[in-house]
This record gives structure tokens, sequence and C-alpha cells, in this order.
């Protein structure tokens, strides 16, 4: 199983309503709000620390989030992770024209 696909699958487990996890069964975009605000600037923290170990945990730890907020959203029919994913790619070939379509750039300030 695809490490994405294994983070999904523990996802929806923690959020089975007869087997999964009662605060993770009880939490909403809202009540995550500061968890994920917190990962972020974990994140943030271990950039500036230089830690690569520690970079790689807490992009994880931020990961989750966006997984858990993708599963919640699932459950209430309103998209899911793929949907996220979808988008993102889209917005990042969109925005890249000098690279995936016949854009030109010389250099990051011309971009």
């Amino acid at each position: 199983m695809k490490p994405i696909s294994r983070l999904l699958s523990i996802m929806a487990r923690l959020r089975d309503p007869t087997r999964g996890c009662p605060w993770d069964l009880e939490q909403t975009p809202e009540s995550l709000r500061p968890f994920l605000i917190e990962e972020a600037h974990e994140v943030a923290e271990a950039i500036s620390g230089g830690d690569e170990k520690e970079i790689c945990e807490e992009l994880g730890d931020l990961l989750v989030q966006v997984a858990f907020h993708a599963d919640i959203a699932k459950e209430a029919g309103d998209f899911q992770l793929e949907d996220v994913l979808r988008k993102i790619n889209a917005k990042l070939v969109r925005r890249h024209p000098h690279v995936f379509a016949d854009g030109h750039a010389k250099d990051a300030r011309e971009v």
C-alpha cells in the first residue's frame, strides 16, 4: 500500500463511527483549526533549526491535518483529498506556463 493510501486508511479508521477514536470523531474543521496553525508553526521552526529529520516529522504532522480536514469534508460530501490534490496540481501547472506550456522565463524575477 502506498504511504498516502495508508494515511487515508488510518484516518478513515480513526473516524469510523463504530470503531474509531472518540476524540477524532468529535473533531470539526473549527476545532482542528488551532492544531493546523500550530503544526504550520512547528514546520517553520524546524526549517529555522535546519534539522532535516525534524522538518520531515513536522511536515508529516502538517500532512495529517490536511488529511484530517479532507476526511471530514469527504464525510460531509463536500470534497476529498483527491480533489485537493487535483486542484493544487492544476494550479501549479497554470501558474508555471514557462515550465508546462510555451511560456519562457529567463530568471526568477521574470517569473
